[in-house]
């Protein structure tokens, strides 16, 4: 006989701090419980308890995010991503196996969360490999220090994680360094800085027409491609994208609109592909 566990919803409406507070007090699943709805959505494909077992281990998710707030990411965005990971364990896990779903779940939510994170950091273009992958999400914890690292110390780290030391230097480069001054520090003439080294190219033909198709780009194409799309995908596309701030989080959207997080983003992902294919077919206004 199925049994039905009451597990209480959170909202997708209201605050981050307040979807925590609700996914938090669902509680964890027992062994028996969590083996009964496995079976069930294996053998019967039972969604009701496929719902409940996502349900209990949404704090999983929310637990794992907080790992990840160094990458100047929305921990609202990190935690939907997470809970499409979540999703499809929940889709693979085998109760017969004597694992238990959270154990299982670990793995799946921080690779949803690993290619969000490689998808939006530009700094991370250099990450195209797997061992690349495994040097951007372990370089900090691997790091004895603030200071950077030694020769000793790189060609140690880039071993473990079968990289080139090199690869490391760069990578932590990219992830640690400070903006450098172009300017010289003192007015005296003798006095170089970076600046000086750099060629003047403004007035350049080739960068004047690249100029002049960027800024069309930017304010003909981008206007034409927004143009293209209804009015609640246009506001979530400015309010994602191009506002002034850091942006509207894919829960205050979904607030705003009263539909689900994952609404939103499968929204502003269709959205973006029509821009994006409008912007390619090059209609512009040709001055």
């Amino acid at each position: 006989m199925n049994t039905t566990f009451a597990l209480p919803v959170p909202s997708t409406s209201g605050s981050l701090e307040q979807y925590i507070q609700a996914v938090n007090s669902i509680p964890m699943l027992t062994p028996e419980q969590e083996t009964e709805l496995a079976t069930r959505f294996q053998q019967e494909n039972d969604l009701e308890a496929a719902r409940q077992m996502v349900l209990s281990h949404l704090r999983v998710v929310v637990s794992v995010s907080r790992g990840y707030a160094g990458y100047g990411l929305q921990q609202a965005d990190l935690i939907q991503e997470g809970n499409i990971g979540l999703m499809k364990a929940v889709k693979r896990f085998e109760p017969g196996r004597g694992v238990r779903l959270f154990s299982f779940a670990i793995h799946w939510i921080k690779a949803e969360i690993h290619e969000f994170i490689l998808r939006n950091w530009r700094l991370v273009r250099i990450a195209t490999t797997k061992p690349q992958r495994k040097l951007f999400f372990n370089l900090r914890s691997m790091k004895s220090g603030f200071s950077a690292l030694s020769e000793q110390e790189a060609k140690s780290i880039a071993e473990d994680l079968g990289v080139k030391p090199e690869e490391v230097r760069e990578m932590e480069i990219r992830m640690t360094g400070q903006d450098v001054s172009l300017l010289a520090d003192s007015d005296d003439e003798d006095s170089y800085a970076p600046i000086d080294w750099l060629a003047d190219s403004h007035s350049e033909p080739t960068r004047a027409l690249e100029r002049r198709a960027f800024d069309m780009l930017q304010s003909e194409g981008l206007e034409y491609a927004l143009s293209t799309l209804d009015p609640r995908s246009r506001r979530i596309v400015e309010a994602r994208w191009l506002a002034d701030d850091s942006g509207a989080t894919l829960h205050e959207l979904a607030a705003e609109f009263g539909v689900s997080a994952e609404r939103i983003r499968q929204i502003e992902a269709k959205a973006l592909s029509k821009m994006k294919a409008a912007l390619s077919e090059g209609v512009v206004l040709d001055n």
